[in-house]
């Protein structure tokens, strides 16, 4: 549940975010009577993101075999590529994001209603299914043990319900909250899911035959911390934890919080925001 928990959160977070300073930026043109469109655009990008969800769990749960090793393990290494992608984009962007979508609200509002709710949609869209493949990747690779993906679901659930709080108490100016430093530390925990998650699309190939070395346990811990009780279960759920894992998995876990971590630590100039203009109600950064 733990790890679901986590991602909905940032990814509910970030779709809140923009949906809030779209909404802020209308207001204060004067253009509240255009805010219908934002909430239809993100009201249909959530429509698409959940039957692109319920497809990718239902295509996964036909397979049977090394076929399913096979899905499992290429969906989940996919979602590892795009959720690493999208804690370098989040840490790079995210100073400049709202002058960005001002500047895109300012050409919408001249093309007309449809290029409006297209703000919207495409970007809740983009936060919607990325959300889909963690959470498939999260529940295939922690579920055992942890109540299954029903736990992982309501993880999930859990996860986006605060977002959605936290959004409408940014927007209406109720709470500050340091943008910068929550992408940051959440950007951490990510990486640490994350390399779970790559560890787990390795088991899942490296039992397909596609990775038929490395096969040996590296250490096998299953009688004093098995992964499917207790404290073990907690850490499958909330890291990915595997009480006996191939050695190429743990290669893979270590190499991956390695490189990731280090490119992380690396000071990177973010994109300055070109205007300097300031929303009323909007979230603080």
């Amino acid at each position: 549940m733990g790890a679901t928990f986590v991602i909905a959160l940032r990814e509910g977070i970030e779709a809140a975010l923009i949906v809030s300073i779209l909404l802020a930026y209308l207001r204060q043109l004067g253009r509240g009577d255009r805010a219908r469109i934002v909430w239809w655009g993100a009201g249909l990008a959530t429509l698409a993101s959940v039957a692109v969800g319920t497809t990718i769990f239902v295509v996964g749960a036909e397979f049977e075999g090394k076929a399913e090793e096979v899905f499992g393990g290429v969906v989940t290494l996919t979602a590892v590529a795009v959720l690493t992608w999208m804690i370098f984009w989040m840490r790079r962007q995210g100073a400049g994001i709202r002058a960005d979508l001002h500047d895109r609200v300012d050409t919408a509002l001249l093309a007309g209603g449809a290029a409006l709710a297209a703000i919207a949609f495409f970007s809740v869209l983009r936060e919607g299914i990325e959300t889909a493949l963690f959470l498939f990747a999260a529940a295939e690779g922690t579920a055992v043990g942890t109540g299954g993906v029903g736990a992982q679901l309501l993880g999930a659930v859990l996860g986006l319900a605060l977002a959605i709080s936290l959004g409408v108490l940014l927007y209406r100016g109720a709470i500050r909250m340091n943008l910068r430093m929550f992408f940051k530390l959440t950007g951490w925990v990510l990486i640490v899911i994350a390399a779970g998650l790559f560890a787990a699309g390795i088991h899942e190939l490296q039992e397909a035959k596609w990775f038929p070395f490395l096969q040996g346990a590296a250490f096998d811990v299953s009688s004093s911390l098995p992964d499917d009780a207790g404290v073990g279960a907690i850490l499958r759920g909330l890291i990915g934890y595997n009480a006996d894992p191939s050695t190429l998995e743990v290669v893979a876990w270590l190499g991956y919080l390695l490189v990731v971590g280090a490119l992380y630590l690396r000071p990177v100039a973010a994109i300055a925001p070109t205007r300097t203009a300031v929303v009323d109600g909007s979230p603080k950064s």
